[in-house]
C-alpha cells in the first residue's frame, strides 16, 4: 500500500486528486494539506510514502518547502504544476531540487482528458514510491565537473531517459563541449514542459539546446529535445541528416519514445553512432539501443546505483544491449569517446 499526502491550496484540486488516488486499491490517501505549514505537521504525524506537491501556493511556495524537505527529511515527491510557462519552469527547478517527477494539474475539460490525467498521476505516484531519493547533501557532494575536452568523431549521439532524466540529462550535457557531435534527446515529459526543459538546458550548457522542429538539419554543437507528445526520429533528406517529428502511436505507452528514436538512428546512421540510456521507468529504449548496437553503434547505459529508477537502463542490460554500464558522472566522457567500449553488457 502506497500512503500519499496531498499538498495543494485549492480545495477543488485536493478533492480531485483524492478521488483519483483513492480509485487505486493499492494507494491510500492519508491526508490533504492546504499549505506547507500544515503539511509539515501532517508528515511528522502520518509518515506518508509519497507527497504530491503544488508548485505555487500562498504562505510558502512549493519550491521553498521542497528545499527544506530535501534537506531535513528527503522523501518521494511528485510535483503538480499548472500549464503555464512560469509553472513549467518551476516544476523543472523542483526536479533539480529533488522531486521525482512532475505532472500537469488536472484540467476538468472532458472525461477522456481526465481519465488520461488520472492514469498518469496514479502511475507516477506508484513509481515515486519505488524511486531512490537523494537529499540536498548528496547532490552537493557530487559537485561540478569539468567539461570533456576530447573531440568526438561520432556522427550522432542519441539519448533516452524518463523518470529522473531531466536532472540526469543536465548532468551529462553540462560536461559536453561546444563542438560536440549532433545530439538528439527523448525525455518522457508532459508536452507543456518540454520547451521549458530545452530552454533550461540551453541556459547551463556550452552547446545549444533547442526543442526539436521537423526537418532541421543536424549540426555539431546543437542538441534537439523531442517535444512532449510527438515522436522524434532522424532521417536522411537531400543527403542531409535531419530531424523528423510525427504523431505515430505511442510505443511502450510513450510518445515521444526512445525506441522510436534509437531505431531510426540504427536505420539511417548505423556505425559510429552512440546511444545513451539513462534513468527511467519501464523498458522504452532497450530494444532500440540493441538495434543501434547491432548496426555498428556504441551504447552507454546508466548504472543502478545512480539511477532514480533503473527500469529502462536495466532492461537494456538484461537483453545484452549495453556496451558500458556507468555511473552518471562518467556517462559524458564515455559517450564522447573518452574511454574504450568494454562490451560489459554482454553480446547479442
Amino acid at each position: 500500500m502506497v500512503r500519499v499526502l496531498i499538498v495543494d491550496d485549492s480545495a477543488l484540486v485536493r478533492s480531485v486528486l483524492t478521488e483519483i488516488l483513492a480509485s487505486d486499491p493499492e494507494v491510500e490517501v492519508v491526508g490533504a494539506a492546504a499549505d506547507p505549514y500544515i503539511a509539515r505537521d501532517m508528515i511528522k504525524r502520518l509518515q506518508p510514502d509519497v507527497l504530491t506537491l503544488d508548485v505555487e501556493m500562498p504562505r510558502m511556495n512549493g519550491l521553498t518547502f521542497l528545499r527544506n524537505l530535501m534537506r531535513l527529511r528527503p522523501m518521494p515527491v511528485v510535483m503538480i504544476s499548472t500549464l503555464t510557462v512560469r509553472g513549467s519552469m518551476a516544476a523543472l527547478e523542483a526536479l533539480e531540487i529533488g522531486a521525482i517527477d512532475c505532472v500537469a494539474k488536472p484540467q476538468v475539460t472532458s472525461a477522456r482528458s481526465m481519465d488520461d490525467c488520472a492514469r498518469e498521476i496514479l502511475a507516477k505516484v506508484r513509481m515515486a514510491a519505488r524511486a531512490k531519493v537523494r537529499g540536498q547533501a548528496a547532490r552537493r557532494e557530487r559537485g561540478p565537473r569539468d567539461r570533456v575536452a576530447a573531440r568526438s568523431a561520432a556522427p550522432l549521439i542519441a539519448i533516452g531517459a524518463s523518470t529522473g532524466g531531466t536532472e540526469a540529462i543536465r548532468v551529462v550535457l553540462e560536461r559536453v563541449p561546444a563542438d560536440a557531435p549532433p545530439i538528439v534527446i527523448v525525455q518522457h515529459i508532459p508536452a507543456a514542459f518540454s520547451g521549458a526543459f530545452a530552454a533550461r538546458l540551453d541556459s547551463v550548457c556550452a552547446i545549444e539546446v533547442v526543442e526539436a522542429c521537423d526537418g532541421t538539419e543536424l549540426a555539431r554543437g546543437v542538441a534537439h529535445v523531442a517535444p512532449g507528445g510527438r515522436h522524434l526520429e532522424v532521417a536522411v533528406t537531400a543527403g542531409k541528416l535531419r530531424t523528423r517529428l510525427h504523431d505515430g502511436p505511442p510505443v511502450h505507452h510513450q510518445r515521444p519514445s526512445a525506441d522510436v528514436l534509437f531505431q531510426s538512428v540504427a536505420r539511417h546512421v548505423g556505425a559510429g553512432a552512440v546511444g545513451v540510456l539513462l534513468t527511467g521507468m519501464g523498458s522504452d529504449g532497450a530494444e532500440g539501443l540493441a538495434a543501434m548496437r547491432d548496426a555498428g553503434g556504441r551504447s552507454v547505459v546508466q548504472d543502478e546505483a545512480t539511477s532514480v529508477v533503473w527500469g529502462m537502463p536495466g532492461a537494456a542490460v538484461r537483453i545484452g544491449a549495453a556496451d558500458e554500464v556507468l555511473a552518471l558522472d562518467d556517462v559524458a566522457e564515455a559517450m564522447l569517446g573518452g574511454r574504450p567500449a568494454a562490451r560489459s553488457g554482454g553480446g547479442r
